[in-house]
């Protein structure tokens, strides 16, 4: 099925070629949704964009293409407002024949996208030794939504967890336990994840404050460079030990990555140098071997440097980012690179990104995108914490939220005089709080910061993820109660729209491959979320003015199978924020 909004560009431009000429094929018809219903559905102003071009009144323009426009299957006669805009409001029929054939459609009218890709996602990324922390939290939810509604318009998707899993930091870790706990080293699970984490913090200060300790630790990583059996085999110890914890957090947020740390681009290194010295980008400066930046100064004016290799012969996060990037398109063939990072490494990608460009790793049909987020605050407008001053643990950021909402629905039960299974009270406080908290992230514009708020977020009405799993289990209801089986109304159930809070719902529920469409392109996830939120809400004025059960038998079918396409469009939509949905609440 075209995409209502599709048909009528395409519509559109054949007019204007039969209006203005052969010239105009390719215009913006600029046509989007009417800012407000008096307008219509969809309205479009290129007849004043088109002024200039065409030497005329954009009213003159306007009723010319009118003159060749045909859409009398869509809408009725598009109208002219103001000094030019032409608005076109939706047929019923036209509705009514949509819905009626997406009813079969598991993918509900949405075509897939007809430019595949391999796209590539770099999300998540925690380091090795150390704990998954809120600051985590956006990175993984934001690249997994991506990743599946990419997933779901036909693109080809690596996900990457790029882990921090090399460097200086193993060195000093393993130097400083051999001193303090050294079976670490040598056993499996030997200390729990918290215990290694309260390690790495004492070895850091070590690190800091004595020059003696810091020589041992670079030996420890010169031997983990060059293969030494037993700093392999720690190092082996603590990134297996740190991978089964991740994937803890990973199997509650129901995340799938593959798993490529900065260790697998190790041997790559040299290469990457040796690269921009050919290419003869590559200069000295103090020892160091540095690209000299475009666009970046330093405070006295100069060009700033991107340091690749350092005067002790080491590498850094750009040499590596470098690597990755190379191999990504190289060997993985990428054609879009998605990375997935807080908006404070915004300058540390346009430099890489730079650097890539000027050695010319990059061709021209591959994108490299940084989609950057904000920061996750506490309700007093700062950098969330816990009261000790702490950076808050993921995992005990999701437990909370299970167990608030397990207090609301424990509280919702007995309000209601329900008997519930614990299993039942367990599932559904572990659905609705983990959902919370995804929703909670996904709903806001990834470029801003956002308070962290459990009230919020696990409230049942408002733009939240209870609200909209009441909706859909609502709608679960009325199958119950009706003993209707939605997927079972078969090709016979004929939607009629008749009622305003009808019509209202179902032009709603067509726009969900526009919306889809947008999120592909712009990766803000937000998008999506809006739209399932006022679907929510259309649904709900729908069932409150419609009755559903008690119609006559024609109007009762038809608005069975628009409550059907309904729970559909929310379980579609959810399950691309990787969120499930839940038949009773």
């Amino acid at each position: 099925m075209n995409l209502t909004i599709e048909q009528l560009k395409y519509k559109f431009e054949q007019a204007l070629m039969a209006a203005f000429g052969l010239e105009m094929a390719g215009t913006d018809p600029m046509l989007v949704p009417a800012s407000n219903p008096k307008f219509g559905d969809y309205q479009s102003n290129a007849a004043l964009s088109l002024t200039k071009k065409l030497g005329k009144p954009p009213r003159e323009i306007a009723e010319a293409i009118l003159g060749y426009l045909d859409v009398i299957e869509i809408c009725n006669p598009p109208s002219i407002a103001g000094p030019g805009f032409i608005n076109f409001t939706l047929k019923p029929a036209y509705l009514e024949g949509q819905l009626n054939s997406i009813q079969q459609d598991p993918r509900l009218g949405v075509p897939k996208t007809n430019q595949l890709q391999r796209a590539i996602i770099d999300f998540s990324s925690p380091n090795i030794a150390k704990e998954m922390h809120v600051g985590h939290l956006r990175s993984t939810i934001i690249g997994d939504s991506i990743a599946r509604i990419l997933e779901f318009q036909g693109h080809d998707v690596l996900r990457l967890n790029h882990v921090g899993d090399w460097g200086t930091q193993f060195g000093m870790l393993i130097a400083y336990l051999r001193e303090v706990c050294p079976e670490a080293l040598t056993t499996s699970d030997a200390i729990d994840l918290g215990d290694l984490v309260a390690f790495y913090r004492e070895a850091k200060q070590r690190f800091d404050g004595d020059e003696s300790f810091q020589e041992t630790a670079r030996q420890e990583v010169v031997k983990l460079q060059a293969g030494a059996e037993d700093t392999r085999k720690a190092w082996h110890l603590l990134c297996q030990q740190s991978r089964r914890e991740f994937e803890i957090i990973y199997d509650l947020l129901d995340i799938h990555l593959r798993e490529r740390g900065e260790s697998f681009y190790n041997p790559l290194l040299p290469d990457v140098v040796k690269d921009l010295e050919d290419s003869g980008l590559l200069v000295e400066s103090d020892g160091a071997k540095c690209v000299f930046l475009q666009g970046f100064t330093n405070k006295e004016g100069n060009p700033l440097p991107l340091i690749v290799q350092k005067s002790d012969g080491g590498y850094n996060y750009a040499t590596t980012d470098l690597a990755a990037l190379r191999y990504r398109i190289g060997q993985d063939g990428a054609q879009r690179i998605i990375y997935v990072t807080d908006s404070g490494q915004a300058n540390h990608f346009a430099q890489v990104f730079q650097v890539a460009k000027r050695a010319g790793w990059i061709p021209n049909n591959v994108e490299i995108v940084h989609v950057p987020f904000g920061l996750v605050q506490g309700e007093d407008g700062k950098k969330l914490k816990t009261r000790s001053g702490e950076t808050v643990r993921l995992r005990d950021l999701l437990d909370e939220a299970i167990i608030r909402f397990r207090g609301y629905l424990e509280e919702k039960i007995k309000e209601e005089n329900r008997e519930e299974t614990e299993e039942f009270k367990s599932h559904v406080a572990t659905v609705a709080g983990i959902s919370a908290v995804k929703y909670a992230d996904l709903s806001q514009n990834r470029n801003s910061n956002y308070i962290f708020s459990y009230d919020k977020m696990l409230a049942p009405i408002g733009n939240t993820a209870p609200y909209l799993l009441y909706a859909y289990a609502r709608i679960q209801s009325i199958s119950r109660q009706g003993n209707i089986n939605f997927d079972e109304l078969g090709t016979d159930a004929k939607i009629r729209l008749q009622e305003q809070t009808e019509l209202v719902l179902a032009k709603h529920l067509l726009q969900l491959g526009d919306v889809i469409n947008n999120v592909e392109s712009d990766l803000l996830p937000n998008r999506l979320c809006l739209y399932l939120y006022e679907l929510s809400e259309k649904f709900n004025q729908f069932y409150h003015q419609c009755p559903v059960l008690k119609a006559k038998e024609a109007v009762r079918i038809s608005r069975l199978a628009l409550c059907g396409i309904t729970a559909r469009t929310l379980k579609l939509g959810l399950s691309l924020l990787g969120i499930p949905v839940l038949d009773r609440m």
